[in-house]
């Protein structure tokens, strides 16, 4: 068990992130659970990690929001180890480049990339103290297949790229920067889609559960994955190739 040893995600309240929480409360990491407003699936998410004997705080904010972001995790980063980040938050617009207004790019990247660098800018000094940590980034195959929105495919490349390069940087302070590529996962992103309508929605490729991404978090999380990094792992059966 990972005594006194917090793992941070971002965009928690659901979907991915939430899974992402409850495996590595699983794994016996306290966690840190940040969502930007939705207060009754936070607070369920927290109750389910809780009954896994583990602690779980929960912190609202924005991680597009460099104030915020900071403010908040003052306290945190001050009295706490935070051994795990895990940057997850995202935003999406299903829309052609032509219909992309300035505001539906700009939040692309703000939440994607500027989420990261709030994050990491953040946390890190406190992974540098504790002598170690691991940063896991969750981009997407849309980074690297050309079917997706240009402003979300240019943000989670730019996050692929910010891995590579972090992971570079710190490489010698014990701290392992990597990130996970997920393929179509059943999320509330398809609606009420069935898995079958889902599926056929992503050009009848199997769709994946946001189980199947947090169990690689937890790999890369543990010690049996101390010799990576600086690496993409793609999740998304076989999709991308």
């Amino acid at each position: 068990m990972n005594h006194n040893e917090y793992a941070l995600i971002t965009g928690a309240s659901r979907g991915i992130g939430a899974s992402i929480a409850k495996q590595l409360a699983k794994d016996g990491y306290d966690i840190l659970l940040n969502y930007k407003s939705n207060n009754s699936k936070a607070k369920k998410v927290c109750r389910e990690i809780q009954k896994l004997g583990r602690k779980c705080e929960l912190l609202k904010f924005d991680v597009s929001d460099s104030k915020s972001t900071m403010l908040k995790l003052k306290p945190h980063i001050k009295n706490k180890k935070i051994k795990i980040l895990v940057n997850n938050a995202s935003h999406r617009v299903k829309k052609s480049f032509l219909k992309t207004t300035e505001k539906d790019w700009n939040g692309i990247v703000d939440v994607v990339l500027g989420g990261f660098y709030n994050l990491t800018k953040n946390v890190l000094p406190n992974m540098i103290v504790n002598k170690g940590g691991k940063i896991i980034n969750i981009t997407s195959i849309g980074a690297f297949s050309a079917d997706v929105n240009v402003g979300y495919a240019a943000a989670k490349a730019g996050l692929v790229g910010a891995t590579r390069a972090l992971a570079n940087e710190v490489k010698k302070r014990n701290i392992l920067v990597n990130a996970i590529a997920p393929g179509p996962i059943y999320t509330d992103y398809f609606g009420d889609k069935t898995r079958e309508e889902a599926s056929l929605a992503a050009g009848g490729n199997k769709i994946g559960e946001p189980e199947d991404i947090a169990n690689i978090v937890s790999f890369l999380c543990s010690d049996k994955a101390n010799y990576i990094n600086g690496q993409i792992i793609h999740v998304n059966g076989g999709m991308y190739i």
